[in-house]
């Protein structure tokens, strides 16, 4: 099935849009929140506070609001959180000069930030047929390319036109707006989890040993993406005049290679199963980066970052269907929010990582980049066995299928 297919099936375009207008504010808050926060006079030091504040906040939400959609449902969870959430920009916006009232702030829109990501793939094995999944998975990873690339554009704009604090109620608006497209569609309202399995307890999805190495592995994803952020922007600025647009052409070429990765990772029928293409695309993705150690002259190195970025799409794509094969009963929604902030916790440390050693070496940075996923892939290479069975009842959606259809 191909994307237009993919397209013409019932809901699935307004979930799409809904989502990915909800998760603008995500590829926004960390560039908008220091915007902010400068044009109020507040130091650098107070600014990366709120960030981090955020950004904690949105790892230890995440899984929370997870677990409680897979227990209740996902139009109340939707819809409160992005209230909460709209009210933690709205106090960013007034009190952006605030040592207290920037960082509770953007912790609370951390904290409550609406759950599209896991809500929209808890609900593809629900709205298209099993042989879109992959396709349907694909076209997801691929509009994360997006985002970040055109949250920031988002910011840059409305900052220039009107204001940085503007750019942060534009954010608030957005994420209500996402979180209402999505809430108010029909497989939304129709959808529940199937009850959880005897023994789930405190751990959730987490007691699934195949699912939480395969979340450690992402998460080597995750700092490789971060690491090569840092590359980037140092290759740039000691390249400076020689390459056009600076790290931003390098960065957005990456986010490009994904684009295509994605696209053409979907539009394949694979014959081999989830938990093979998982590992094998891992190690496609550290081949990928490996070129980047070479750190060659302004032109290849473009070339260089528009093949880094084609493999983590193909792979996310193909972790999101193994984590709903893996997840344990009733816990998917959970599973996927677990996903987002394995691989976000991936990416702040080795962004941090390789902010400590660029001073030294540029090489040091570009091995820290490649080691985080090359690391990845090892595990889940040594993990395979245990992804080659789902656990007994593991989600894959069929149980809710027939309640949206009755919708």
């Amino acid at each position: 099935m191909g994307y237009l297919a993919l397209l013409r099936a019932p809901h699935v375009t307004r979930l799409l849009f809904g989502t990915l207008l909800g998760r603008l504010p995500a590829g926004m808050t960390a560039l908008v929140i220091a915007l902010a926060l400068r044009e109020a006079g507040a130091p650098y030091s107070r600014i990366g506070l709120a960030t981090a504040a955020y950004a904690i906040a949105a790892a230890v939400g995440g899984p929370v609001l997870g677990r409680i959609v897979d227990r209740t449902g996902q139009p109340r969870v939707l819809l409160c959180a992005a209230v909460v959430a709209g009210f933690g920009y709205a106090l960013l916006a007034l009190t952006p000069g605030s040592p207290i009232g920037a960082p509770v702030g953007a912790a609370i829109a951390g904290l409550a930030m609406p759950p599209l990501e896991p809500c929209l793939r808890a609900l593809w094995p629900v709205v298209v047929e099993e042989e879109q999944l992959d396709t349907a998975y694909a076209f997801d990873s691929a509009s994360q390319q997006i985002l970040y690339v055109a949250g920031p554009l988002a910011v840059a704009g409305i900052a220039g036109w009107l204001s940085p604090v503007a750019a942060l109620w534009t954010a608030a608006g957005l994420g209500l707006l996402g979180a209402l497209v999505v809430a108010t569609a029909a497989p939304a309202r129709a959808w529940q989890a199937p009850p959880r399995g005897h023994g789930a307890g405190l751990l959730g999805p987490l007691r699934s040993p195949g699912l939480v190495l395969l979340l450690v592995g992402l998460a080597g994803a995750g700092w490789t993406v971060g690491s090569q952020n840092v590359l980037f922007i140092a290759y740039a600025e000691r390249h400076h005049g020689q390459l056009v647009g600076g790290a931003g052409t390098l960065l957005a070429l990456a986010a490009l290679g994904g684009l295509v990765g994605a696209l053409g990772y979907g539009a394949v029928q694979w014959r081999s199963s989830t938990a093979t293409r998982t590992w094998v695309l891992a190690l496609a993705m550290a081949l990928s980066y490996l070129p980047l150690l070479l750190l060659p002259g302004a032109g290849p190195m473009a070339g260089l970052a528009l093949l880094s970025g084609i493999g983590l799409a193909p792979l996310l794509a193909a972790a999101f269907v193994l984590v709903a094969e893996l997840a344990p009963t009733g816990t998917v929604t959970e599973a996927f929010a677990w996903l987002v902030t394995l691989f976000a916790t991936g990416n702040a440390l080795g962004y941090a990582v390789s902010g400590s050693l660029v001073a030294n070496s540029l090489t040091a940075v570009a091995w820290c980049s490649v080691g985080g996923i090359s690391l990845g892939a090892l595990l889940l290479f040594g993990a395979r066995r245990l992804f080659g069975t789902a656990p007994v009842g593991g989600d894959d959606g069929s149980q809710v299928a027939g309640l949206v259809t009755a919708a």
